[in-house]
């Protein structure tokens, strides 16, 4: 890329600086600094004139200086906690390809960190920031009680969760509304002449499974069904746990014709339970879950899931992040979003459906 000398003409090899393009454009030099750092006294015209003639000379700015200048890296962090149940691996691709592309977007950088256990996370995301690795953080997977949010609070280091947690104070997020996710799945299984209705729960302590266990009643209470805690199964995050969690619903209650899952994962081990109990999924018992995960192609019959656009996700949650560490309103930093119901055949009529949805089904 050629440079150019302070008039902005072409030249040959000499770096183009912040006087240069002041000089060029006619402004201070503190304007420029300024308007290339996202200052909010600086009017957009003026920033958005500022950054087109910067690309246009080949400006860029030295990272080391720019950081101790500013006390800005122009780097998100983010620090994955490998012990989880999953190390998730269900959406990490995607969500991390969105939060690149917020970030670049911008001309920041991600910064991935991963972690041990709780209080590692915490080590790593207080060194990240120490260091000017990270000007703040995306905390995927949010808690009830996140100890994560305690901490970035107390230290005063901006912060955007993907989820929700109990005490929203000082907290931005963008969350999936797996809430209504729940309660849409059992009006769908309902419609279907569907009646008892079992529910697994994921991880204890995750807001996600309190949000989607309060969906499923919700859901339950909008039809005039019963709630009966016979049919909420034990926590279960993958296949083995969800197969041994529907097998004891169905042992203890055989009248059961389709299940909720929390998670996909959950889900693929309520097949096996089924199978083992003489029942036809997508026939005779019914299997809705949540996550989208690949493999619930493959399964046959195919697996009627939620699927979030994780990439999306990861995408708003580094524009949010990066709004909140140049000075936004955590009331205004806030989204809601919505998962698409992949209606696939692992949901079938139940014991009450209609003749005509029995021969709808069929043609």
């Amino acid at each position: 890329m050629r440079s150019y000398d302070a008039t902005g003409q072409p030249g040959h090899k000499k770096r183009v600086t912040i006087n240069d393009l002041a000089l060029h454009l006619n402004l201070t030099k503190g304007t420029v600094s300024k308007a290339l750092n996202d200052y909010a006294d600086i009017a957009e015209p003026t920033r958005l004139r500022v950054r087109k003639a910067a690309k246009a000379m080949g400006y860029r700015p030295l990272g080391q200086a720019q950081a101790i200048r500013t006390g800005r890296s122009r780097s998100i962090g983010l620090v994955l906690q490998i012990n989880a149940h999953d190390g998730y691996r269900p959406f990490l691709s995607e969500f991390l390809a969105g939060v690149s592309e917020g970030a670049s977007r911008e001309d920041w950088t991600m910064t991935v960190a991963t972690a041990t256990s709780d209080d590692d996370t915490l080590r790593r995301m207080e060194k990240l920031a120490e260091e000017r690795k990270a000007d703040g953080f995306i905390l995927p997977r949010s808690k009830m009680n996140d100890p994560r949010v305690r901490h970035l609070k107390v230290h005063k280091i901006p912060f955007v969760i993907f989820g929700r947690t109990l005490n929203p104070d000082g907290c931005a997020w963008y969350d999936i509304q797996s809430e209504s996710a729940m309660c849409e799945a059992v009006q769908a299984l309902v419609d279907r002449g569907h009646q008892r209705i079992a529910f697994v729960p994921g991880n204890p302590g995750y807001t996600y499974t309190s949000l989607r266990l309060e969906g499923y009643r919700l859901g339950l209470r909008k039809a005039g069904l019963q709630q009966d805690p016979r049919l909420i199964g034990t926590h279960a995050v993958s296949r083995a746990e969800g197969a041994a969690t529907v097998s004891r619903l169905l042992e203890k209650d055989p009248t059961i014709s389709a299940v909720l899952c929390s998670v996909d994962e959950a889900a693929l081990g309520a097949y096996d339970a089924a199978r083992a109990a003489g029942r036809i999924v997508g026939k005779e018992f019914s299997v809705v879950a949540y996550d989208g995960i690949p493999e619930g192609t493959l399964i046959d019959p195919p697996l009627a899931t939620f699927r979030v656009d994780n990439r999306r996700a990861g995408r708003r949650l580094a524009e949010l992040l990066i709004r909140r560490i140049r000075g936004g309103a955590v009331e205004d930093l806030r989204e809601l979003d919505r998962a698409t119901f992949l209606e696939r055949a692992s949901m079938g009529p139940g014991p009450y459906a209609s003749d005509q949805f029995r021969q709808g089904r069929k043609t």
